[in-house]
């Protein structure tokens, strides 16, 4: 028998050898498969250029089917995260929204914010999340969005005070929701505060919406923060009428309304010798401070109306004028005869 040709041990073991080449060159994440579609265009554009067409069409079919499927099982596996971290996402901000609306002691505004800034959270975690199931470079990805967020935080600039400003007011609390307070010669009820406005409800059911930067830095009157709020209500009266007189009969008029504390009790003070009037004002305490205006227009219309019945004269600005000796008028309709030289 002739000798079999010696085989060296190295070709040996490359034969005995399994064939990877073409397993390993099959990519397993997203961002490989990205880098493999770089690499497979220009040896498309290769074998054009030498015309071998069919190498051509077997190597982009075959790259398209590997690319497909690399798609397929990315994109279920990402869309399997998807669904899992929604509803873990959806559970908790159901119980947090629940938590927030049965506490009594937490402002409505500061629930608000709580509430959407985990929201906001949940999904950008959940939008890492699914990129990186995808194979995307969420480290890179979210440098890049730092500097672009930089450049943006100073195109937004005021936009980033207003939140800051929200956040102030939600922390300090000089007014929270459901206060009345007055700013900009305006009296209304706090609706809502929000991260980049707050909204108020006027005497006239209309919504005037300001800056938050704007309510941190002008006065605001706040008319609810405390618990009971005193209300004034000015009229004077003329010189003739006697103060005790005029105080004895506005000081009867809140003896029987509930709205009106009697510790401290009802008031009746003169504040000031006017030209044509002697100004008094009745000032009372409110059990509830959000009845401001409809005792403040009741009681206006009763203090007028006791004194009118008790028949004390409520003056308003006149002029009296004398004339002496207007020999110019004599023979207009004012003298229509001339005076008697006598007299």
């Amino acid at each position: 028998m002739p000798d079999k040709p010696m085989v060296p041990p190295q070709a040996a073991l490359l034969q005995a050898a399994p064939d990877t080449s073409r397993a390993s060159a099959q990519p397993s994440t997203m961002a490989e498969g990205l880098g493999t579609i770089n690499n497979t265009f220009g040896r498309i554009i290769n074998l054009l250029a030498e015309g071998r067409w069919n190498e051509m069409y077997d190597l982009l079919y075959e790259e398209t089917v590997n690319l497909i499927g690399l798609f397929l099982q990315n994109g279920l596996e990402a869309l399997l995260a998807f669904v899992v971290l929604y509803a873990i996402y959806w559970g908790i901000d159901s119980t947090l929204q629940r938590v927030l609306d049965h506490s009594k002691g937490l402002d409505k505004g500061l629930a608000s914010l709580l509430q959407r800034s985990y929201r906001v959270v949940a999904m950008v975690f959940i939008g890492a999340m699914v990129l990186g199931q995808l194979g995307v470079n969420v480290t890179a990805l979210v440098a890049g969005l730092s500097i672009a967020g930089i450049a943006v935080g100073f195109a937004a600039r005021d936009s980033l005070e207003n939140f800051i400003s929200g956040v102030t007011i939600l922390v300090d609390e000089p007014f929270k929701v459901g206060d009345y307070i007055q700013v900009e010669g305006e009296y209304g009820q706090v609706s809502e505060i929000t991260l980049r406005s707050t909204r108020i409800r006027t005497v006239r059911n209309e919504i005037m919406v300001l800056p938050n930067t704007q309510m941190i830095t002008q006065p605001v009157v706040n008319h609810t923060k405390q618990n009971t709020l005193r209300v004034d209500i000015p009229f004077g009266i003329a010189y003739e009428e006697f103060p005790d007189e005029a105080r004895a009969v506005v000081l009867a008029l809140p003896a029987d309304d509930d709205r009106i504390l009697t510790r401290p009790e009802p008031t009746v003070v003169v504040t000031e010798m006017a030209g044509s009037s002697v100004n008094m004002v009745l000032r009372m305490y409110l059990r509830d401070p959000s009845e401001e205006l409809p005792v403040r227009w009741a009681y206006t219309e009763k203090v007028r109306e006791a004194l009118r019945a008790a028949d004390i004269e409520i003056p308003f600005p006149h002029m009296q004028l004398f004339l002496d000796e207007a020999k110019g008028l004599h023979g207009s309709t004012l003298f229509p005869e001339s005076p008697d030289a006598s007299s």
